[in-house]
């Protein structure tokens, strides 16, 4: 009547079907679990440094330069469902030639196994806080906001933002000295 052939494929359509309805089950048992966490980020010493744009001729830019410390708990944030998680501290600014400025300061994996309670004292940005121009000095409103990615088993990447954020002013002066 049917071959084996024929059997075997029906047979394999419907586990996948089942697969990816339990896979679904899965995802929907974890979507709408908040994901908002409490951070806080104090900075130290924040200083604005004069330094050449190589990449636009010889014009000069900001140096934007800072110590800071995060205190964040992820423990809300991990269930079953979630691998890892991608943290992120942007710093965000307006200026008047373009009212949207965000620089990614510091970034961090954290996995499942890992500690998910995160505190850093005294860091320095990974990256490099330089403006496309000289709008950093005497600036009196940069936001520094923890933004993460969950990376799930199941689902979709989930993009995150931390409820609070800190805001910080940079000296009306330029640094000379390293420290």
């Amino acid at each position: 009547m049917h071959s084996a052939y024929s059997r075997g494929n029906a047979l394999f359509a419907f586990m996948l079907w089942v697969l990816s309805a339990v896979t679904f089950a899965c995802f929907l048992s974890t979507v709408f679990l908040d994901s908002s966490v409490k951070v806080d980020v104090t900075v130290s010493n924040p200083r604005v440094r004069s330094v050449v744009d190589y990449a636009s001729s010889t014009e000069q830019s900001d140096l934007g330069l800072l110590d800071f410390s995060i205190n964040v708990d992820l423990t809300p944030v991990f269930n079953w469902n979630v691998k890892q998680v991608f943290l992120y501290l942007v710093a965000e600014y307006s200026t008047s030639e373009n009212p949207v400025n965000q620089v990614v300061l510091w970034d961090k994996i954290v996995l499942r196994a890992t500690r998910v309670v995160i505190d850093e004292r005294r860091v320095q940005p990974k990256y490099y806080f330089l403006d496309d121009g000289n709008h950093l000095l005497n600036h009196k409103n940069v936001s520094l906001i923890l933004r993460y990615n969950i990376v799930p088993n199941s689902g979709y990447l989930r993009l995150a933002q931390a409820k609070e954020h800190t805001v910080m002013t940079f000296p009306s002066t330029y640094t000379t000295s390293k420290h």
